[in-house]
């Protein structure tokens, strides 16, 4: 009965594994083999204890079994490998783990000396927040959206940072700025354009004219905003409901269209990253010098000595739709689409790391079940080639000891 048990145990540790690290996927979407390191960890080190040492090499072939279960899903469901070094230091950890809770009982400074091992690798592959950097470019800011305020409220405690502007000052120094004839304009080589009031002639002349001369500049146009407000319809302080940039793109060779949906949209870029929008739009481009992305929902212009990055959809920066865990928005790890990353790489900034995304629930549910399933099998194979090993010496050990109460 006790075998019976502890095969069903060994059988079980790597699906065990593998649905503890599923709660986190699917709280934001991304794919971390980091994810089941904690969780890995005191599974295996538990497992390990109840098998004991005499089972060491098989504790040890069930944790690289785990890990590798885990690999499994990563690639089925991102449709793409993750990177060695997490897969590296989740093999150290599991096997750290199992081994060390397999010789506890026996070699408790051994032990002790293997879990160290297995928590410096989950310590070194932890995530860490999105740092600032000293030489931070001015980024100048026009937008009728709450990026800088709180709706409803006045005086200066209605000043408050949107958390994708808390982001952007990691990367840059972010001045906002009321219309586009401030003089501070002409100081700065980086403008952010998301969904303004109407400007006026001279201000889309002047927004030109800084282009042409070597400005960059990243628009935000929503031909049908969804974005939230406590604010009635028709109040002066909220945003407008349809891009008012018409002439400006027109004259850059540039038409927005309307919203084909009304729905949250997840697009993969052709390097992998996810951005969501929320009834975004495309554009049409009539321009040889505009190059358009992701079926038009991105286009990139070559303006004179300038660039203009332009994106159908103003949304997309609100943090509901970017963002997991609103209390930690400075850790990659909790976002739910790469949004502050191809903000700040629009903007000529990057930003470390790589992050890999669920590309479709029915991606997942397949990984899922293949990852289960080659760990079930892998880790019987190792049950019947270690228990057939150790079978033989077991019968050896019965043998010598029978004997030499008969020679008594």
């Amino acid at each position: 009965m006790i075998a019976m048990g502890r095969c069903l145990l060994i059988l079980c540790l790597p699906m065990l594994v593998l649905l503890s690290g599923l709660p986190a996927v699917l709280h934001g979407g991304q794919v971390d083999a980091m994810r089941w390191a904690w969780p890995a960890m005191l599974i295996l080190t538990s497992a390990g204890w109840i098998m004991g040492r005499a089972r060491l090499k098989l504790t040890l072939w069930i944790s690289t079994v785990a890990a590798g279960s885990v690999l499994l899903l990563c690639v089925v469901a991102a449709g793409r490998a993750p990177p060695p070094w997490p897969m590296l230091l989740l093999l150290v950890i599991a096997c750290a783990a199992g081994a060390g809770g397999a010789v506890w009982r026996s070699r408790w400074p051994l032990a002790f000396g293997l879990l160290a091992v297995a928590g410096l690798a989950w310590f070194v592959g932890r995530a860490s927040p999105v740092r600032q950097v000293a030489d931070r470019p001015a980024l100048a800011v026009i937008t009728a959206l709450p990026l800088f305020w709180r709706e409803g409220e006045l005086g200066l405690t209605a000043r408050t940072d949107a958390l994708i502007v808390a982001l952007l000052r990691r990367r840059f120094d972010v001045q906002p700025l009321d219309s586009a004839l401030s003089p501070d304009l002409r100081r700065m080589g980086l403008l952010m354009l998301a969904q303004p009031r109407g400007m006026e002639a001279g201000e889309l002349v002047a927004i030109d004219q800084w282009v042409r001369e070597g400005g960059r500049v990243l628009i935000l146009a929503d031909p049908l905003l969804l974005w939230p407000s406590s604010l009635p319809l028709g109040d002066r302080r909220r945003a407008p409901p349809a891009s008012l940039l018409g002439p400006l793109l027109d004259h850059w060779g540039v038409r927005l269209a309307p919203a084909e949906t009304m729905g949250e949209g997840r697009h993969f870029l052709p390097d992998g990253s996810l951005l969501t929008s929320m009834a975004a739009s495309r554009f049409e481009v009539r321009e040889e010098h505009c190059r358009p992305e992701a079926s038009g929902l991105i286009v990139l212009c070559r303006i004179g000595r300038g660039t203009a990055i332009m994106v159908a959809d103003a949304d997309m920066i609100d943090d509901r739709l970017w963002l997991a865990d609103p209390g930690r928005p400075l850790l990659p790890q909790q976002w739910s689409a790469d949004t502050p990353a191809l903000v700040m790489h629009w903007l000529g900034q990057s930003l470390s790391g790589e992050r890999r995304w669920v590309r479709s629930e029915d991606d997942l549910v397949r990984a899922v079940r293949w990852a289960a399933l080659a760990g079930i099998l892998w880790a019987g194979l190792g049950w019947m080639w270690f228990g057939r090993v150790e079978r033989p010496i077991a019968s050896g050990q019965r043998a010598a000891v029978e004997g030499e109460i008969g020679s008594k």
